[in-house]
């Protein structure tokens, strides 16, 4: 089942690119919530060739700070027969670099990811204005 948001079209644009923007908005949808200050995290679980499988929310953090249970997150990738995942959480402080517990807690998922032989394809930061990855910048 394909979510609507991750098949939106951008007219005139790369299709990669539009795919991109799609899962962003898809993400920011699930992630930032009026007046909301919480953290949440959210993933999305792709085949090998990258086609969506499914996404969730795995929890919803207390103040500026998430818990991540991984097991979670793992037993459904499993459980769908995912061979990659994005992942993304919000900044609702909205200043969009991650945090040094942001990075060490991606790359456990990256080095659990690899055990399972599941690829962390990116862990995005999201705010209202902006998105940082970490595979874009170097961190994963």
């Amino acid at each position: 089942m394909r979510s609507p948001a991750l098949r939106q079209v951008v007219p005139n644009a790369d299709p990669r690119e539009a795919h991109v923007a799609a899962m962003i908005d898809h993400l920011r949808r699930h992630l930032i919530a009026a007046q909301d200050r919480d953290e949440r995290f959210h993933a999305i679980f792709l085949d090998r060739r990258n086609a969506y499988l499914g996404d969730a929310g795995f929890g919803t953090g207390c103040g500026p700070s998430l818990s991540l249970r991984m097991r979670e997150l793992f037993a459904r990738a499993l459980e769908l027969g995912t061979a990659g995942i994005v992942v993304a959480h919000n900044h609702p402080s909205g200043h969009c670099r991650p945090s040094q517990i942001d990075i060490a807690a991606t790359r456990r998922l990256q080095a659990v990811g690899a055990a399972l032989d599941i690829e962390l394809l990116d862990h995005l930061v999201i705010t209202r204005e902006a998105v940082f990855s970490m595979r874009a910048g170097g961190l994963l």
